[in-house]
């Protein structure tokens, strides 16, 4: 019995074994690919990265550095955010600035209530030296000389007073100028009509015209980036300093956008070619990054795709029509 036993498990022991095997050997066919990878559009096309940024007509982006020293006390925009020129953006505490300002505004009164005063005494001394000169000329015995010197000097006197708080007045004024434009700089405006990409900052951080500290990089960033308007965008693509050769003239070159993770491919329009083949560190974040590869910076325009986001700093793959 009990070897009947031992040969039933031992059949049931293969047969589970046999169907395990069988089960687990299945290959699942494999899943569709989520998109195509990007294919050479051209016969002759040169393959490149390239970078989404705003339009600007030269440039990249506008990076904003404040010009005075202090924490932020109040951000006024989003990112995202449309502005215009002249909008206010930051503003940094100008506690010890204002009351400067403030100081020589009161310099400023005081010296112009002493030109009045002083436009009043030279009023009244010209006055009293006319009428004694001119009673002196109708009866050289009705004033004396002593008297008429003595009206001269104070004319005299009051003139150079005058002249004295004018140049005081006019130096007084230059200075509270330059203190109000120096506390215009605590408020940081937009320098130009766009949409705020990035922002730095946050009120209570310390900021130098160096920009902001930047805990994760342990760098300094601008404390505010700008773009273009949403509708306007570029692509910046760097064409390997091997492939320069191949490409054709600025009249005939044409190029495609193929934005990853899609099957989206979007025509480029040539803008321009930057003039200068650098070391290719601008799609890297290593500070400190040695590169022995050189590109030539091209950049395109192309308008935004509606069925698909795309943003500045974002990589896409390029391909440019070469001879």
């Amino acid at each position: 019995m009990k070897n009947k036993l031992l040969f039933l498990a031992s059949a049931i022991g293969v047969v589970l074994g046999l169907v395990s095997a069988y089960v687990f050997g299945q290959q699942p066919p494999a899943l569709p690919p989520e998109f195509n990878p990007a294919a050479n559009p051209y016969a002759h096309g040169i393959y490149s990265e390239g970078i989404v940024e705003s339009a600007q007509s030269q440039g990249e982006n506008i990076n904003i550095y404040p010009e005075v020293t202090g924490p932020i006390t109040k951000v006024f925009v989003a990112e995202g955010q449309t502005v215009h020129r002249g909008q206010p953006l930051i503003a940094i505490d100008d506690s010890v600035q204002r009351p400067t300002t403030e100081q020589l505004k009161a310099q400023v009164d005081v010296t112009v209530a002493q030109i009045a005063n002083a436009n009043a005494t030279l009023k009244s001394a010209n006055d009293t030296l006319a009428k004694q000169q001119q009673s002196y000329s109708f009866d050289p015995k009705s004033v004396s000389r002593d008297v008429l010197d003595t009206d001269r000097n104070a004319a005299n006197i009051a003139q150079t007073a005058m002249h004295v708080y004018e140049r005081q007045s006019v130096e007084q004024a230059k200075a509270y100028a330059a203190s109000v434009a120096l506390l215009a700089k605590y408020t940081i405006k937009a320098p130009a009509d766009g949409v705020v990409l990035s922002v730095q900052a946050t009120a209570g951080s310390y900021v130098s015209p160096q920009g902001v500290y930047d805990s994760y990089t342990q760098g300094s960033d601008p404390l505010i980036v700008m773009g273009a308007r949403p509708a306007r965008l570029e692509v910046r693509s760097y064409v390997d300093e091997i492939l320069i050769p191949r490409l054709k003239s600025a009249k005939q070159m044409s190029a495609e956008m193929f934005i990853r993770g899609t099957n989206i491919h979007v025509p480029l329009t040539f803008e321009r070619v930057q003039p200068f083949v650098s070391p290719k560190i601008e799609l890297s974040d290593q500070r400190q990054e040695l590169v022995d590869v050189r590109v030539l910076p091209i950049i395109f325009r192309f308008a935004r795709p509606a069925n698909v986001a795309v943003y500045p700093g974002q990589l896409v793959d390029v391909y440019v029509s070469a001879n």
